[in-house]
């Protein structure tokens, strides 16, 4: 089911800066609250994307209830603070579900959470929205309430692959990662993809993220011939030590691969700034400026709304923004469709969606497919450039 820009849901004026929606609203308004439950780690160390998803988060329910709400019925939110922790996160889920009466769950916001809370929401049949990478999170079988709307780890190695290979060209390649979980499984899916596409993997390596000189392993990939360094990391120290050792070696390769290396963080790690060029990180085409420094006109509208609305932008990521947004208005636009808040309603519709147009992407699902990210909207960027939580587009884009 193609839905045109005519459906997407904040529209050109209301309060706050943000739209009133185009729901009809009947001459006798429903007065049960959609009540929407958000599993976000408002505190501890996962908390910075949260803090970004939130401000779209609450924007976008300040817009729907400014507009008359969904046929009439307000948003209620439900936030619970897990603290990133699973336990945590489990408790707030059971109490969601069984007390608060939720007809839908935004969250968990990362993939540890995620793991636990996942099996519960299938078992109480809630919606479930979410933008983990973890590729088990979805199973349409196991999981048929929940669906992803950011992209998936695979989907972030094709892209990253292709960067490499399709527009730098490369042919010989190191891939590096740290020494958790999630480095060691990303690194073995990263070489075995980019060996079955026809490319040397040359130097492969996972190192401990504390370890304070990263010359020998660069020194590796160097000897090796490597044309480009793919990097599979969230730690953005251990990323500062690698470009900062490149500049004393003076060598001109490259990185290519996790979002983390585009922190503002690595501002503050490297030794001077010009060790930051070069450095291509994961980003989407909805949050990325061309040489003009214009945004794409959607983004540059969204841009425009949030100012006016007073949403901070300057300390995190737009796409964080965007996603919260998309989130409630996924969860709104399922309500307005299918008459109800009755799960299987919701999950129906969403079932039904072909590249509906959100601000942080498009997003198609089916009865089979729930991971509703697409490919083509994940772009590389260039990782120095954060303006507004954007970022210019790496070389080599039409």
């Amino acid at each position: 089911m193609a839905i045109s820009r005519r459906d997407v849901l904040l529209g050109g004026a209301g309060a706050a800066g943000a739209a009133a929606f185009s729901f009809p609203v009947p001459a006798i308004a429903q007065s049960e609250p959609i009540k929407v439950g958000c599993l976000a780690a408002m505190t501890g160390p996962s908390s910075a994307p949260t803090i970004g998803f939130n401000r779209g988060v609450n924007f976008a329910v300040d817009a729907i209830n400014a507009g008359g709400g969904v046929k009439g019925r307000k948003i209620e939110l439900f936030m619970r603070d897990t603290q990133g922790d699973p336990t945590k996160a489990v408790n707030a889920t059971q109490e969601l579900i069984s007390q608060a009466k939720v007809h839908a769950i935004w969250g968990p916001l990362n993939s540890g959470e995620a793991l636990a809370t996942t099996p519960i929401m299938a078992r109480a049949k809630i919606p479930d929205i979410h933008p983990c990478v973890v590729e088990t999170l979805i199973d349409t079988t196991k999981f048929p309430n929940a669906f992803r709307m950011a992209p998936s780890n695979s989907q972030w190695d094709d892209a990253v692959r292709n960067y490499c290979l399709n527009i730098l060209k490369a042919k010989k390649v190191a891939v590096i990662g740290d020494t958790t979980g999630y480095g060691v499984t990303a690194v073995g899916a990263s070489v075995t993809a980019f060996k079955k596409d026809g490319a040397e993997v040359v130097y492969q390596a996972n190192v401990d993220a504390t370890q304070p000189d990263m010359t020998p392993d660069m020194l590796r990939a160097k000897n090796a011939g490597a044309e480009v360094i793919v990097v599979w990391s969230v730690s953005t120290g251990m990323e500062a030590r690698m470009f900062n050792v490149r500049a004393v070696m003076n060598w001109d390769v490259p990185f290519v691969g996790h979002p983390s290396m585009s922190s503002g963080e690595i501002a503050g790690l490297v030794e001077k700034p010009a060790n930051w060029k070069k450095v291509y990180a994961i980003g989407y085409k909805s949050c990325s400026y061309d040489a003009a420094g214009k945004l794409p006109p959607k983004s540059e509208d969204l841009v425009a709304r949030l100012a006016k609305a007073n949403v901070v932008m300057n300390d995190t990521l737009l796409w964080w923004i965007a996603g919260g947004i998309d989130a409630i208005e996924l969860i709104a636009k399922a309500v307005a469709e299918s008459g109800s808040t009755d799960s299987a309603g919701i999950i129906a519709y969403w079932n039904t969606l072909s590249k509906y147009p959100g601000y942080f992407g498009n997003y198609s699902f089916s009865p089979t497919q729930h991971n509703g990210y697409l490919t083509e909207e994940i772009v590389m960027s260039e990782a120095s450039t954060a303006k507004n939580g954007t970022f210019a587009l790496a070389p080599g884009y039409t």
